[in-house]
């Protein structure tokens, strides 16, 4: 059974390597960035335990799939459930020039432009 944990800095391409390793091997995909922040103003972090139950219950449901994210607490909870780890290691310069050419990601901001107004905090973070 494949079970892929990707991870690596934003906007080093995780994102696109698990959708189509997901597309090409019909895998289920769960992207840490939907589970990992309470819906507020500023953005607030989750308890590691709602989103430990949320990831629990995802790999549950899912016999293969790909996680991806960047949270080194998350990763930890399904490492060892893990078939494959990818370290996405882009350099500083390229992850940014990829945040900046990302298409819109709709599963995690309502438009396009709401995206590109939270460029500058992601290429400061």
């Amino acid at each position: 059974m494949t079970k892929i944990l990707i991870f690596g800095n934003s906007g080093s391409g995780k994102s696109t390597l698990a959708r189509r390793l997901c597309e090409g091997h019909g895998l289920a995909h769960l992207d840490l960035d939907t589970l990992a922040w309470k819906p507020t103003s500023p953005p607030e972090r989750k308890p590691i335990k709602e989103s430990d139950q949320e990831i629990q219950a995802f790999t549950a449901s899912n016999e293969t799939w790909v996680i991806e994210g960047c949270y080194t607490d998350l990763l930890q909870l399904v490492v060892a459930q893990s078939t494959e780890i990818i370290f996405m290691n882009l350099s500083v310069e390229l992850c940014i020039a990829n945040a900046k050419s990302r298409p819109w990601e709709p599963h995690k901001y309502k438009t396009k432009q709401a995206q590109d107004n939270n460029l500058p905090m992601l290429i400061d973070w």
